[in-house]
């Protein structure tokens, strides 16, 4: 079983008036030390796009192939599993009838056989594709629940009202990760279900790749321990929560997520935990106190569904008039605003570079240049390179390049909120 620990990180100080407190409280579980039990319960599905398109090149269709059986090889025996094919339509590909077959080396070699014979028609409207994920998922008890959505192309048979309406009735039922093949799919429309979902969204821009990112994914699931995982904030009279997000592995704004769980508790969604550690900024509104007043701003606990307290940390204020200690920055609480700033110039410099705005598309990908080359966020400085040149990066002096393909496009864009840890300065937990 897995161990908690929460580190809370920040500035308590706060000058006269101030009614704001940051912090960044990193989670880390330790996971048990060994391979996960065969006995954990967990289920998987995996949903592969058969639209027509994904016979163009014939390669997609082949290498989903490929990757699905791939996937079904990596799950461990007696986990519950599910293969869906999804069109315009969702259908049940393996097992026959509602429900989930169990991993055994004779339900891996049926369920690659049912998908050897999928071939690619019709359309595509992935609302359906995870509604029927959801009623696959629930005839199984299994708490540890993780679909692998992949696609080629746009919802283009399903309006958005709909995806939106699916994803609610689906939320918190799975965690989803999505993934686009080639460049004909919509990035935001992908992250709107991995977010919904607490899963990720990338980019596998050459079919080939496939087979070893399914595997990647299937790994990391199996490596699960504890499911429907929440950070549960608790705030005194007269305080309120801000905003709760997701900084580090990526960003997700878990705010609107919050579900009521006491007098001035609420808890935040943050999905199944295997040994990992994830970064969460917390911000909280606060009544200001007089010169040296101390407060308990928050307190952030982790608690499963069932209400067991996996890990506590505290967010403090104290009031003074020293500005020496009031205007010293938490180097972490600035870190993450970097890179949620960093993310915002990327999609916006990219929305721009779309629409013709050259003006706004080199000023905001200059913004992105200099703000990862101040952060040390190199992966994304080489993807950024890939859309301009880069003329002086401490300036953010860049020129966009004439010809910029899709797939270097799509993927800065896809990985624009994947963050990079800072170093941490100590905190209390």
């Amino acid at each position: 079983m897995s161990d908690f620990q929460i580190e809370v990180y920040q500035n308590e100080y706060l000058p006269q008036g101030a009614a704001e407190v940051n912090a960044i409280v990193t989670v880390t579980s330790s996971g048990s030390g060994a391979q996960v039990p065969a006995s954990t319960p967990a289920a998987e599905v995996i949903i592969v796009d058969c639209s027509g398109s994904m016979d163009h090149p014939r390669t997609k269709m082949a290498a989903a192939k490929r990757a699905t059986a791939a996937a079904i090889d990596t799950l461990r025996d007696g986990v519950a599993f599910a293969v869906i094919a999804g069109t315009d339509i969702a259908t049940l590909v393996y097992p026959g009838k509602l429900g989930m077959a169990e991993v055994s080396p004779r339900t891996r070699a049926e369920a690659k056989a049912a998908v050897e014979r999928l071939y690619a028609d019709r359309g595509t409207a992935m609302g359906e594709w995870l509604l029927l994920a959801a009623q696959v998922f629930q005839t199984r008890q299994n708490p540890l629940r993780h679909a692998i959505l992949l696609t080629d192309g746009k919802n283009v048979h399903e309006r958005a009202s709909k995806l939106d309406q699916i994803l609610g009735e689906v939320a918190g039922e799975f965690v989803c990760d999505c993934r686009g093949v080639g460049t004909d799919w919509e990035v935001r429309e992908l992250r709107k279900i991995s977010e919904t979902l607490l899963g990720s969204v990338d980019i596998v821009a050459e079919p080939e790749d496939l087979e070893q990112d399914f595997r990647a994914m299937t790994t990391a699931s199996m490596g699960k321990e504890v499911a429907d995982v929440a950070l549960r904030v608790w705030t005194p009279q007269g305080a309120r929560v801000k905003f709760v997000k997701q900084v580090e592995p990526a960003l997700a704004d878990l705010t609107g997520r919050r579900e009521e769980s006491g007098p001035r508790s609420g808890d935040y969604p943050t999905g199944s935990w295997g040994a990992e550690s994830r970064d969460y900024h917390v911000c909280v509104q606060v009544s200001p106190a007089n010169i040296g007043d101390k407060m308990l701003a928050a307190r952030v606990s982790l608690v499963t569904r069932g209400g067991d307290v996996l890990g506590k940390g505290q967010v403090l204020a104290i009031w003074t008039d020293d500005t020496a200690l009031s205007t010293k920055i938490s180097p972490e609480v600035a870190h993450y605003t970097g890179q949620a700033e960093l993310a915002s110039a990327i999609e916006e410099g990219i929305e721009a570079q779309r629409t013709g705005d050259v003006e706004t598309a080199t000023a905001k990908l200059g913004r992105a240049v200099a703000l990862a080359h101040s952060s040390g966020h190199e992966d994304t400085a080489k993807l950024l390179a890939k859309v301009v040149d880069v003329v002086d990066p401490a300036r953010g002096t860049v020129r966009l390049k004439r010809d910029v393909s899709a797939v270097d496009a799509m993927t800065l864009e896809s990985r624009s909120q994947v963050t990079k840890r800072v170093g941490k300065s100590g905190g209390q937990s």
